[in-house]
């Protein structure tokens, strides 16, 4: 089974959700040789529940998951903390619903929920908690206190960090830091294009159906992460197709206002 930890389906957060643009990611991230994803779109991304919407109206959810045309796809969703960084929650549809109501009040820069009380939060759940890329320069989460870090289930070993810090110089950073804290390391791409899908993944032992079945292989170290030798073309090249496609929205919205 081969599993992304971390994507988008969106192409941004001020963007609408688009079901031709989420269908042809879909199609890709298969293409990609990706047999599941974690869509962990931004918690406070616009109209955050329409995506759910219209998971329920077109897919059937089968125990953790939506079955999108025999892809898996975890619910899931990506929250800023106070005292800076993001953190990815994986979890079964209504807890992660759940736990996006219940940060209606923390949406906006200056209002996000404090480190340690999502962590709270979170684990009233049977969740899976993972700290998005830890070393990214305008939200790093390695400054945190490390009783709270180790709280994590794992660190996302963050395909854009990857590609922007180099492979070598991130992994030598993340790796020891990690293993200080006794959390485990896994792939995401990052992706909000689908060009991007690929570049970095997860190969399980098992296959998966439930979060405790992906929270178990990941405490377990029952997979490899693997990273695409083609990362940096992939990398830069959904960049540059995800800038092209904000202005083309954005142009088309001037003309029709």
């Amino acid at each position: 089974m081969y599993i992304d930890f971390h994507t988008h389906v969106k192409l941004s957060k001020k963007t609408n959700f688009m079901p031709d643009y989420f269908a042809e990611m879909m199609r890709e991230a298969k293409e990609s040789g990706l047999t599941a994803i974690a869509m962990t779109e931004h918690f406070n991304t616009l109209r955050y529940t329409e995506i759910y919407d219209y998971l329920d109206a077109h897919y059937s959810y089968e125990k953790d998951y939506y079955n999108i045309d025999g892809l898996k796809l975890f619910p899931g969703l990506e929250v800023d903390v106070k005292e800076i960084g993001h953190i990815l929650i994986i979890g079964k549809r209504d807890d992660i619903l759940s736990i996006h109501y219940a940060l209606e009040n923390h949406k906006e820069d200056g209002s996000f929920i404090a480190f340690n009380e999502l962590l709270n939060l979170a684990e009233g759940y049977d969740v899976i908690k993972i700290g998005a890329h830890p070393f990214r320069k305008s939200t790093p989460l390695y400054q945190h206190d490390p009783e709270q870090l180790k709280r994590l289930d794992a660190f996302d070993l963050n395909g854009k960090d990857l590609y922007s810090q180099g492979e070598e110089q991130y992994i030598e950073k993340i790796k020891p830091f990690a293993k200080n804290l006794g959390v485990p390391i896994v792939g995401g791409s990052d992706t909000h294009q689908f060009l991007q899908y690929g570049c970095i993944m997860n190969k399980l032992k098992l296959e998966c159906h439930t979060i405790r079945d992906l929270k178990s292989c990941i405490i377990q170290g029952k997979y490899t992460v693997e990273i695409s030798p083609s990362l940096p073309i992939k990398v830069k090249s959904a960049k540059l197709a995800k800038k092209l496609m904000k202005q083309m929205i954005e142009l088309k919205a001037n003309v029709f206002s």
